[in-house]
């Protein structure tokens, strides 16, 4: 690979390269376009040379992801965020999300007025995830050049690279629909790509998920790749599992959806249940995949629990936002996951609900908690989806009554167990349910749930109004940032946008 081919980063990328996560970031890194690299330095020529910088390739992915700058966490709060978190901007743009003050830059989101330009200024999800694809196009091309790599090591580190470009294509399709497929380092090409159908994406995914399947290890890897460990934050088999069995949801494909996740399912040695209050600490038994906070001081836990917690004094600046009635009032009497994983205050004469998965808020403490991205709730859910939409309804019922056990309350009555005389209709109306109330502000569930499901243009229409705006099926997928379209030609505007 050639030098200049890894520092000039198109798409909405900037200048900075796969040794940026390493060493540094070079703003003005044109100048360097075309110049041998000093033979001192570590580069694309030597960087897959030794486990330990080649390692550091994929390790740097996870550290972006992990602060505002991969937008999957919040950046800890602030109504004037440019980094735009996907636990919080999906769930403003539906109704799971309200916000405190509509004169800052979040209310595009909230009233879905979205334009190219409105999105330009931001750091947006388009610029963030196509900036980890290309480091990973990168790694996986001098990992399968590299001859000096442990075998072991190199096997991991493909597996790790198939399965984050896959993991950042998907959210790329769900908040934008066809998106350009780059599948290599080579920019001249990947400035003139035009917009790729989902269903090819989709494609392009799950072989990213079915190679990454049989190149990661089963057991959680250290640093080093060489030994095993507890912390669940580098991906497994099993994290390119669960993404599988969520994207054969997504395409309808039920029958391997269903496999996937019982694959998961039924690794008890490995993935359990946890109490409610325990899900999101770091490690749980439950995580399939976490990303480890990698802030200090008040930064130490994750960024959801700083930007969601409220304050004694209410939202405001640095807590923009709180849960909407409607998904306060999704929950059934008796279901403890209103109790344990939503909290309220009350200031200024009015009682604010907020998220509370996560219990550590803009406090100096030890790290307790990993932000989760994958976790075995979320199989129980696509297995039961996959099973009802296969006509096996008693095992679909089976599947989200095991949920509604753990969130049961202690009183009689409390959260009763689904009916086994369900219509097919009726349970997957069920599922839609446990979905809204079991993945709330969990990295834009909600959103796509309604998008896939074909229920959006109904729920926004009712929520619109009580956000005081009106509803357009087109802004179910959010608009190409304008910038990126003047860089190529090819790129078209989705439908119903102003650039």
């Amino acid at each position: 690979m050639k030098h200049n081919s890894l520092i000039r980063i198109k798409r909405g990328l900037g200048c900075t390269g796969v040794i940026a996560l390493l060493l540094f970031i070079a703003p003005g890194c044109n100048k360097w376009a075309g110049v041998p690299a000093p033979a001192n330095s570590i580069n694309t020529d030597n960087v897959y040379t030794t486990d330990n910088t080649a390692t550091a390739v994929l390790t740097g992915i996870y550290a972006r992801m992990s602060t505002s700058d991969g937008n999957f966490t919040s950046p800890g709060g602030g109504a004037d965020m440019t980094d735009l978190p996907l636990s919080v901007i999906p769930g403003l743009s539906g109704d799971e999300l309200s916000l405190f003050d509509t004169g800052n830059t979040l209310v595009s989101y909230y009233t879905n007025t979205l334009t190219g330009s409105t999105v330009n200024a931001q750091n947006t999800f388009w610029a963030a995830s196509y900036n980890i694809i290309f480091i990973c196009n990168s790694a996986l091309e001098g990992l399968s050049a590299s001859k000096q790599l442990t075998p072991a090591v190199k096997q991991q580190l493909l597996g790790e690279a198939h399965f984050l470009r896959a993991f950042n294509y998907f959210y790329l399709v769900n908040l934008y629909g066809d998106v350009p497929l780059i599948l290599s380092t080579d920019y001249k090409t990947n400035l003139s790509l035009a917009r790729t159908s989902k269903e090819l994406v989709y494609a392009q995914i799950i072989s990213d998920l079915k190679e990454a399947q049989s190149l990661l290890s089963a057991n959680y890897l250290d640093a080093t790749l060489t030994k095993t460990t507890s912390a669940r934050v580098r991906p497994t088999k099993w994290a390119a599992t669960a993404l599988l069995s969520r994207t054969y949801l997504y395409t309808k494909d039920y029958a391997d959806a269903e496999i996937q996740a019982t694959a998961i399912i039924n690794n008890s040695s490995q993935f359990s249940l946890a109490a409610l209050n325990d899900v999101f600490l770091a490690n749980s038994s439950e995580a399939i995949w976490q990303l480890q906070p990698v802030g200090n001081d008040i930064y130490s836990n994750t960024g959801e629990g700083f930007l969601f917690i409220l304050p004694p004094d209410g939202p405001g600046y640095l807590n923009p936002v709180y849960l909407s009635d409607s998904q306060v009032n999704s929950f059934e009497p008796g279901d403890l996951r209103k109790d344990d994983w939503t909290a309220s205050m009350s200031a200024n004469g009015t009682t604010y609900y907020y998220p509370f998965k996560y219990k550590i808020g803009a406090v100096a403490a030890p790290t307790q908690e990993y932000m989760m991205v994958l976790r075995l709730g979320e199989q129980y859910l696509v297995r039961a989806e996959a099973e009802a939409q296969q006509g096996k309804l008693v095992a679909a019922i089976n599947d989200l009554n095991v949920l509604r056990t753990r969130a049961r309350g202690p009183n009689a009555g409390d959260l009763p167990a689904l009916s086994a005389s369900l219509t097919q209709q009726q349970l997957l109306d069920a599922v839609a349910h446990e979905r809204q109330v079991e993945l709330f502000t969990e990295l834009g569930h909600r959103w796509f749930d309604l998008k896939r499901t074909g229920r959006i243009d109904a729920v926004m229409s009712t929520v619109a109004p009580q956000k005081g705006t009106t509803w357009d099926t087109n802004w179910q997928l959010y608009p190409i940032p304008t910038d990126e379209i003047g860089k190529d030609p090819h790129l078209v505007q989705n439908p119903g946008y102003l650039n």
